[in-house]
């Protein structure tokens, strides 16, 4: 059994003390999921580093123990610890891109875990690094497994990662959103992998998610964790149909389908408190529709209830229970979406073609079409979701559009915004097209410069494409669009290292939103968002489109997301769009086998 008992991290910040865990306390089996789940910013992912003690060097544990069977992991020294750490737990990090070595190729890293952790060696060792790379789904393994990561999308390097870890057959796997970046067909694929090792290996899995699907499908137990605390342990099937806490009731309310569609998503109100201050009562109380005033005064403790354990002082033995003082969704309805139009975007016979090199002197060898022949429209005020696996081209069409491959790849066809082609488009043309079409990017991460804070990021986009807004306006619209997705205002003089990769998404949305384009490439931009700032988002891209208009080329694998918010679907695989339509129509009756796969792949509560 893998055992935490009463753990406690703290980080040395420039805003304080901040304590990112408080007394955690959990216990898994050999054989058992245990899902660990809560909103950015909780302390789930520093949970997941502190067991394998990652912590970066302002951390530090300052109280607990990590047991597995009778070890202490805090306690063993470092050389011992790497036998650990891979060995008998293995991690799956949330963000592959700074996971892998830019300079190894992904062969190299994966019989580098192999051989650290195995007695296999030279040969076997890369027999084995490919069977794992066909298991968790990336083509043509012998070919792929000298490539460097850029050479790669983002799921599938996520794809490597997981390969990575699972080489090395650990006891216990910490999976840290280990499907984010996944299609749903990979990501039933990977899932189905897990269980398996599971049931051969014994496994114990530890999975940080925001899917609440995904957990319903592969959890025994969850345990809720808001602002550094758990405030909720219960058994899935149990979680799932009668949830105690009242963050747990509001968390199942936020997520989209379409039966929601004609409505606005139930985002709560609010956002996680900063760990740098003393709490007196309940962490949850300020955003809690049914807090009373003592919730604000007296910190609630874990207590058993229905077989579980919750911390809310109004479900202890003698609490009056949860009593709804203001309603816990306020549902408005959705005012009816913007009519069809002239189509805003018309992309015609698309095709981009990238360079195959190789030799000593990396002479181009060959070609490969990524996007092949792909025509669509997106009308002004109106969502088109692009859908298809991890590879198939999705985000390579994003890219073309707001030209971003012209140096690395041959791209043929049209795009026409607003009658223009901006494949023709050079110097000022291109730049003053560039405020009419922005792009959120999928690794977000990768996106954001490391140097720079928050509000400077937010304003360089700004000072580039719209000089003539004065500095003072330029300002106020920052703080708006931070209020708006959800980014505390202490946050804008902060830098990227110091958020959660939700936080960082969020950064990323504000900076596409921020210049008030007429048509945004949305690049799986709810993807590492837990539900309820998810909500906040997709509520905020439909506000938008209602007043402004703006349209949305939104390349998802998230099926909900796409029943919630799209108006038109294409279906793409292998470079090609198999399948296009409404929305309603393509998702309720696909006409195309690979869109039956696909959506037979989608997890569902």
């Amino acid at each position: 059994m893998l055992t935490i008992d009463n753990l406690k991290v703290a980080l040395d910040a420039e805003s304080g003390i901040v304590r990112a865990i408080d007394g955690l306390a959990l216990a898994i089996r050999r054989g058992e999921t245990f899902a660990l789940v809560g909103e950015s910013g909780c302390g789930k992912s520093m949970t997941a580093l502190a067991l394998m003690r990652l912590l970066p060097d302002n951390g530090q544990v300052t109280s607990g123990r990590v047991m597995i069977d009778q070890t202490d992991v805090l306690e063993l020294p470092e050389a011992q610890m790497r036998g650990v750490r891979g060995g008998r737990i293995g991690m799956i990090f949330q963000e592959p891109s700074t996971s892998l070595n830019p300079v190894m190729k992904v062969g190299q890293q994966i019989v580098e875990a192999i051989e650290a952790h195995t007695a296999l060696r030279g040969d076997a060792a890369r027999a084995k690094a490919i069977e794992w790379l066909r298991r968790v789904g990336i083509p043509e393994p012998e070919r792929r497994i000298d490539d460097y990561p850029f050479r790669m999308s983002g799921g599938q390097k996520q794809r490597v990662m997981i390969a990575m870890t699972l080489a090395s057959e650990p006891d216990y796997l910490v999976a840290d959103e280990p499907t984010t970046a996944l299609d749903v067909t990979i990501q039933k694929q990977i899932l189905d992998l897990l269980k398996d090792l599971q049931r051969e290996q014994g496994m114990g899995l530890l999975l940080i998610t925001h899917d609440l699907a995904v957990v319903k499908g592969m959890a025994h137990r969850v345990a809720l964790m808001y602002a550094g605390q758990i405030i909720e342990v219960a058994e899935a099937d149990q979680f799932f149909a009668a949830p105690q806490h009242p963050y747990a009731r509001a968390l199942l309310k936020a997520l989209p389908d379409a039966g929601r569609r004609s409505e606005t998503l139930a985002a709560i109100p609010g956002t996680v408190p900063p760990l740098t201050m003393q709490f007196d009562g309940c962490r949850f109380a300020p955003r809690c529709p049914y807090a009373l005033d003592y919730c604000h005064t007296t910190p609630p403790e874990l207590t058993p209830l229905h077989g579980g354990q919750v911390r809310c002082l109004l479900l202890e033995p003698g609490g009056p229970g949860l009593v709804e003082r203001v309603p816990l969704v306020i549902k408005v309805p959705a005012t009816t979406t913007v009519a069809a139009g002239a189509p805003l975007l018309d992309v015609q016979d698309l095709t981009v073609r990238f360079p195959i090199r190789g030799g000593l002197l990396q002479r181009v060898r060959a070609h490969f079409d990524a996007v092949a022949g792909v025509s669509f429209q997106v009308p002004a005020g109106r969502t088109l979701a692009l859908v298809g696996e991890s590879g198939c081209g999705k985000t390579t069409t994003g890219k073309a559009i707001v030209q971003l491959l012209r140096r690395i790849a041959t791209i043929s066809g049209q795009a026409r915004l607003d009658g223009q082609n901006l494949f023709e488009l050079q110097g000022e043309a291109l730049r003053r097209a560039r405020r009419d079409v922005q792009i959120i990017f999928q690794d977000p991460f990768a996106s954001l410069n490391p140097r720079m804070r928050v509000f400077d990021i937010l304003d360089e986009g700004l000072q580039a494409l719209q000089p003539d807004i004065a500095a003072e306006e330029r300002r106020t619209r920052i703080k708006r669009i931070a209020d708006q997705v959800g980014l505390r205002q202490e946050a804008l003089e902060r830098f990227p290292h110091e958020f959660s990769g939700g936080q960082r998404q969020r950064i990323a949305i504000a900076r596409g939103l921020a210049v008030q384009p007429k048509l945004i490439v949305c690049d799986e931009p709810t993807s590492a968002l837990d539900v309820s700032v998810q909500a906040q988002i997709l509520n905020l891209l439909r506000d938008l489109q209602r007043e402004l208009g703006v349209s949305y080329l939104f390349i998802t694998h998230n099926i909900g997301v796409v029943e919630y918010i799209a108006d038109e679907m294409a279906v793409m695989q292998a470079g090609r769009i198999v399948e296009r339509g409404r929305a309603a129509e393509v998702l309720n009756r696909p006409q195309h086998d690979y869109t039956k796969t696909l959506l037979a792949a989608v997890p569902r509560l």
